[in-house]
């Protein structure tokens, strides 16, 4: 077997942050694996003798699941492919690249993962919200908004996450947004909080809604909110000065 495996973080959008390892390991494959988070932009410059393979997950609509897309993966290398798994953001940041990993290691398959710049950190950022800042946040926590279905229960406890003085950036969470603004202030959390949705970020249609848990769900529904989005909840939010970037 001479194929080998790479996870690749595409970055949060566009080539300007695509890093110059991930260029080079997307313009040697044989195969791309791909999903809608890497944007057009990126899409556009796979290599055009690769095997091109779309298995996006579009709302409710899976192009493919989770294992066979590994398996996929598993049979192409074995074919002697070189195989990029390329992913939004990071691969390790609710990407599910741990899980692939863990397959492809279970197969004898060499794999490399290229990190990517997460959009978590770079699209409230380019708007100009940072996640940490001395005035208004130490810490930032990042959650999933979009939980394995079969986990008998969620693994996030509200109680803590309520009391949390920094930032929360929520990844995959617009579709559950009102249960998790809803959640956060029956713990306790002021309804006042701001809160700022980034859609598209750093795509030529990104749009920034802003309010507060009290309100943003309504917010969201009266604009047609969609994903892929990036939800800050906290202080920094206030240094969103809602001017173009």
């Amino acid at each position: 077997m001479t194929g080998k495996a790479y996870l690749v973080g595409s970055g949060p959008g566009g080539l300007g942050l695509l890093t110059m390892r991930a260029r080079e390991v997307i313009d040697s494959a044989d195969v791309v694996l791909y999903d809608q988070l890497p944007g057009e932009e990126i899409l556009a410059t796979l290599p055009e003798n690769a095997e091109r393979i779309d298995c996006g997950k579009y709302g409710g609509s899976h192009t493919m699941e989770q294992d066979e897309i590994e398996a996929l993966m598993v049979e192409r290398v074995k074919a002697g492919k070189i195989v990029v798994r390329l992913k939004g953001g990071d691969p390790f940041l609710f990407g599910r690249g741990g899980e692939e990993v863990e397959t492809l290691r279970e197969h004898g398959i060499r794999v490399e993962v290229v990190p990517g710049v997460t959009s978590a950190i770079a699209v409230p950022e380019m708007v100009g919200i940072p996640v940490t800042h001395r005035r208004y946040a130490s810490q930032a926590t990042f959650i999933t908004g979009h939980e394995d279905p079969t986990k008998p229960e969620s693994a996030l406890d509200w109680e803590v996450l309520a009391r949390l003085k920094g930032t929360l950036v929520i990844l995959m969470g617009v579709k559950n947004l009102p249960a998790i603004a809803a959640a956060l202030t029956a713990n306790g959390k002021d309804p006042a909080t701001p809160v700022a949705i980034i859609e598209r970020g750093m795509r030529p249609d990104q749009r920034v809604t802003v309010g507060t848990l009290a309100d943003i769900a309504d917010k969201a529904r009266a604009a047609g909110v969609r994903p892929p989005a990036v939800i800050v909840i906290g202080g920094v939010v206030e240094l969103y000065d809602g001017g173009e970037r």
